[in-house]
């Protein structure tokens, strides 16, 4: 371990980073996070899964093969823990969490909301002025919401001097759309200074239209703003929201913000 620190790049240790924050990444994600080239990031990832930095798995399909999905391998994980002063984990242990992982039940919905931080994150890199601010994973909104609500995500997006807080709930239309709508009442018991819109990030706009006849009958809890989008629109940055009662979709850079611009919130 001691002789790959001096040969990791500042890229290789940011990866190692947001895989030790957010578990696992597509190729595709990756060269969104960290690449701008499927070449480079190819010729990069194959380097160090050779060096036992990073691992992959996919599962077979037909027809076509899935993209890897790359997560930290043994030695990419001992250095994680080094930095921290922690032990350092043993081979056979960080294989068996890769293997559990692989076979999760949860994958595609981790994988989804992963996505659309990096969506976000590779619209920043064209366009000046915009940012993701903050990007929280399941865990890290746990410990700040307590047991009030379990949020995929948290994230501010900052674009042009505004800054917007906001939940993430990605839905794989797995669940009973009551079930949705009652995620609501959790984050209307959130202190005032986590009253952050809740974002429904949903995968076809026929479930975004029954989300919202729903809603319309069952109403949202006072001091909610719910809003709406599918990848079918476009990536999240842009006019794919729709806010529950507004007939219009605005951009995330335009959707309210508690305490004005948002921006007072970034450290909280």
């Amino acid at each position: 371990m001691a002789a790959e620190l001096g040969r990791l790049t500042p890229r290789d240790r940011h990866l190692l980073d947001l895989l030790d924050q957010h578990r696992t990444f597509t190729t595709d994600q990756l060269v969104d996070l960290a690449f701008g080239s499927v070449g480079r990031a190819r010729n990069r990832l194959n380097t160090l899964h050779g060096r036992d930095i990073l691992d992959r798995f996919r599962h077979y399909q037909r027809p076509g093969s899935q993209a890897w999905r790359w997560t930290l391998g043994p030695v990419g994980a001992a250095i994680i823990a080094a930095g921290r002063d922690e032990a350092l984990p043993r081979p056979a242990v960080v294989r068996d969490a890769t293997a559990r992982l692989a076979m999760s039940p949860t994958l595609a919905h981790l994988v989804t909301v992963n996505g659309f931080f990096v969506a976000l994150t590779a619209h920043a890199r064209t366009h000046p002025g915009a940012r993701l601010a903050r990007w929280w994973n399941e865990a890290r909104c746990r410990e700040a919401c307590g047991n009030l609500v379990r949020p995929d995500g948290h994230g501010v997006w900052a674009d042009n001097g505004r800054a917007v807080p906001f939940w993430v709930e990605a839905d794989l239309g797995t669940e009973t759309l009551g079930r949705v709508v009652g995620k609501l009442g959790g984050y209307a018991a959130l202190p005032p200074r986590r009253g952050y819109p809740v974002l429904f990030w949903l995968p076809t706009t026929a479930r975004e239209t029954n989300l919202h006849a729903h809603l319309r009958r069952a109403g949202v809890p006072d001091g909610v703003t719910v809003a709406t989008a599918t990848a079918d629109n476009g990536g999240p940055a842009g006019p794919v929201w729709r806010i529950v009662g507004h007939p219009d979709r605005v951009s995330l850079a335009e959707l309210p913000a508690p305490g004005g611009d948002g921006g007072a919130l970034w450290a909280g």
